[in-house]
């Protein structure tokens, strides 16, 4: 039978055996969910304390990298996923942790602190202003002829970066399970009953080992992998996670980045739930930042009836207003996949930006348990959305409040400490709400919110934390689409730049808005590398 070069469409449930398998090896304190499970040698405690994956799709083709954070002794231990096909290593890559890092930061809840201006500083003329920035700154053992008496055999074998990896097919789950066993892994009771629809359709199983001679070690001697990927055909767009429910210990913390060309996804069989964004909080939150965002997480989640996947950002993924990291640039593209989807991008120097122009980064965060999460996550191509920036929308000048449609995604879960200005009024007119850096001082960078898993989330009331009462919720019900399969065009609404507050009379040039520009030139950009040919 003949070998794909890639994976096929089965290879999404590669990632069904999820970290309450780990929790099941373990008795972890608290598991993150996990695409595929960890088995350690020995006796050696091992579980997952948070997991990232980022998928991007074109088409049919997905490819999807999978980071994971754990935590154990550094011995050598394996991971299993179950793949469709005998992979071989060309289907195989490691990627750089900095690029999960990346993704997680640009992404990620952030705080922005603004102080008033001089209320009676004369207004600067328009080209006086500055445009936004887009950016801130193994034992022979294995192959022995013992493998045949479990109904186990070795299909392949081959190395990547700190992975030896061996491809397993098996006849029956507990011939599997024994195999690890007497192989020396640590596999947790019961997990031949999860393997075993996967053997029922003839999966094989990625058996990733670690060697941890080839293995970067933190402070506490435990080891730091490498991201994997792989890429698959498949119609359905979907992320296989229930099987890492099975006696998982405590909630479990996914977070999924999407990234599509000019495309928004959401979840099509959960309620979608939109964080309240652009929410004006006191000063104290800059010391509490991680647990009062964790707090409002949580409610979002309950108010899609405790099943709510929540939407925090969906943006261009070449831009963001303010970065607390630069953007993502054609190489990171390339890291996450665009080199399998989009390689014209990868050969031609004008295609690789204008892809990151057009790329949408998407950002779902899901916190459950067994009796919140039954099914796969299936994701849904979604309209574009706007929220959180610095923009005007109501009459009284005031930013705009959740998430509305519009032509573009620029959606961001924005926090905003504000210190009115308390100097001397001496005109007669003065004009409030002009809001920028801080008098005299260098401004304080962007704070994203990260390892909101672990973050403090006991006793944390976050309506302490507001300036204003409770916050709106944009909750869609699981399956309900808006008619005629998207929003309503929105009401126009009145602009200031991307560091200003326009004031109550506003004026002609809030319509010239630096990112109503800058989104002119990306829409010209656009239509010239059509021109030439789409992609």
């Amino acid at each position: 039978m003949r070998t794909p070069r890639r994976p096929s469409a089965l290879l999404a449930i590669a990632l069904a055996a999820l970290a309450a398998l780990a929790a099941l090896a373990l008795g972890a304190r608290e598991a993150a969910a996990f695409c595929g499970f960890y088995v350690a040698p020995e006796d050696g405690p091992l579980y997952n304390d948070a997991s990232q994956v980022a998928l991007m799709r074109e088409g049919t083709r997905t490819v999807i990298s999978m980071s994971n954070n754990y935590r154990g002794p550094a011995k050598n231990f394996a991971l299993v996923v179950p793949v469709p096909v005998v992979l071989q290593k060309e289907n195989v890559k490691t990627l750089p942790r900095e690029l999960f890092a990346k993704l997680e930061s640009l992404s990620a809840p952030r705080l922005v602190e603004y102080w008033e201006e001089d209320p009676c500083a004369p207004e600067p003329k328009y080209d006086e202003m500055p445009m936004p920035m887009n950016a801130a700154p193994a034992a022979d053992r294995e192959e022995s002829g013992r493998d045949r008496s479990y109904g186990v055999k070795v299909e392949a074998r081959f190395s990547v970066g700190e992975y030896d990896i061996v491809i397993l097919s098996a006849k029956e789950s507990d011939g599997l399970e024994r195999w690890l066993r007497d192989n020396r892994y640590n596999i947790p009771r019961g997990a031949s009953e999860a393997l075993a629809p996967y053997i029922r359709e003839q999966q094989k199983f990625f058996v990733a080992k670690v060697n941890i001679a080839k293995v970067r070690l933190d402070a506490r001697g435990a080891a730091t992998l490498s991201p994997l990927r792989f890429s698959y055909e498949a119609q359905d767009f979907r992320l296989p996670v229930r099987l890492g429910l099975i006696n998982a210990a405590g909630k479990q913390d996914l977070i999924v980045y999407l990234l599509g060309r000019e495309q928004r996804y959401e979840v099509a069989n959960y309620p979608n739930v939109f964080i309240p964004t652009n929410l004006e909080v006191s000063d104290a939150t800059r010391r509490s930042f991680g647990p009062f965002y964790a707090a409002l997480f949580d409610e979002a989640v309950r108010r899609g009836d405790g099943r709510g996947i929540v939407t925090e950002y969906a943006w261009q993924a070449g831009s963001c207003d303010p970065c607390p990291t630069p953007p993502l640039e054609a190489d990171d593209l390339a890291t996450l996949g665009a080199d399998v989807l989009y390689p014209r991008a990868g050969r031609d120097e004008d295609e690789g930006p204008a892809l990151a122009a057009q790329m949408v980064l998407t950002r779902l965060h899901a916190r459950y348990d067994g009796a919140t999460l039954r099914d796969d996550l299936v994701f849904a191509a979604a309209p574009p959305v706007v929220g959180g920036r610095e923009i005007t929308s109501g009459p009284n000048g005031s930013p705009e409040r959740g998430a509305r449609p519009d032509a573009t995604n620029n959606f961001q879960a924005r926090y905003i400490i504000r210190h009115p200005w308390t100097g001397p009024v001496t005109c007669q007119n003065p004009r409030r709400g002009r809001w920028g850096g801080p008098p005299g001082g260098a401004q304080r960078p962007v704070e994203p919110a990260l390892g909101l898993a672990s973050a403090p989330r006991e006793n944390v009331a976050y309506l302490s934390f507001l300036k204003e009462g409770e916050p709106e919720f944009s909750v869609r019900p699981a399956g309900i689409t808006p008619p005629g399969g998207g929003w309503a065009r929105p009401f126009p609404a009145r602009s200031g730049c991307a560091c200003r507050v326009a004031g109550p009379r506003g004026d002609a040039l809030d319509a010239l808005a630096p990112a109503a520009l800058a989104a002119a030139a990306i829409a010209l950009r656009r239509r010239a590398v059509r021109r030439r040919g789409a992609l």
